[in-house]
């Protein structure tokens, strides 16, 4: 009976851990961003998690070395006629004001894959408000101040047109598709020199777990690879694939 009682305490406490440990968003964002874990690692990863892939098309392209983690704010622009003399909310400029430091945010150019949604100005805003990063579905332009600023932008071009009277915003913070991917307010966004990754929040901490595994079988891997210079054989020990 005392060891059925003790059996039973400790199940509850253990069941209380686990709702009282939750991962805080800072804490996804810091395991997210250790070096061990890669974008292709994390690919790996939320596709595991999901059973969807989780990674931009191949041409979202870093403007410059860098490596990003942070969650998603979203705006949409879609094309205007040159005589739409209609008023519209500045959705971009409004979503660049108003995220939290940390952000990164993901621009979507409808029928606009060749024009900029993001310049210098835009950028040194971006960068003095704090926010870590852009995704753009479409161009960015001013690449060189941009990379003078420090500022780190994904793109799918690089352009000079500006989308000043070209583009108008439609929305803000509203799921979205950018690089073949959905991405909703919210999702953590990863980005390197090997592309963009977007972890759904509700499959985070199962994906934070599997980092944890692939990390954990590839640190003991690699010996074995360097002994016997053959990837084959670790493989038969830890299946990593």
């Amino acid at each position: 009976m005392r060891d059925l009682l003790r059996w039973t305490v400790m199940t509850l406490a253990l069941s209380f851990s686990s709702l009282t440990w939750a991962l805080t968003p800072e804490q996804i964002i810091a395991a997210l961003g250790l070096p061990e874990n890669s974008t292709g690692n994390i690919a790996d990863a939320v596709e595991e998690a999901t059973g969807a892939r989780g990674w931009m098309s191949a041409d979202m392209k870093p403007i410059f070395d860098a490596r990003v983690v942070g969650r998603a704010v979203t705006a949409v622009l879609r094309p205007v006629l040159k005589n739409d003399n209609r008023k519209y909310l500045n959705t971009a400029l409004e979503i660049l004001d108003q995220a939290p430091a940390g952000s990164v945010l993901i621009y979507v150019m409808q029928d606009g894959i060749d024009i900029a949604a993001m310049g210098n100005l835009m950028g040194t805003t971006a960068k003095v408000r704090g926010l870590a990063g852009a995704v753009i579905d479409g161009a960015v332009r001013d690449v060189a101040e941009l990379r003078r600023i420090g500022f780190p932008v994904w793109s799918r071009r690089i352009t000079p047109a500006t989308s000043v009277g070209r583009m108008v915003g439609v929305e803000k913070q509203v799921p979205v598709r950018c690089g073949d991917i959905l991405v909703n307010p919210g999702d953590y966004i990863v980005g390197d020199t090997d592309g963009v990754v977007v972890v759904p929040a509700a499959a985070a901490e199962r994906v934070i777990e599997l980092l944890k595994q692939y990390d954990d079988k590839e640190s003991k891997m690699i010996p074995i690879i360097e002994k016997e210079k053959s990837m084959l054989k670790a493989l038969e020990i830890y299946n990593r694939y």
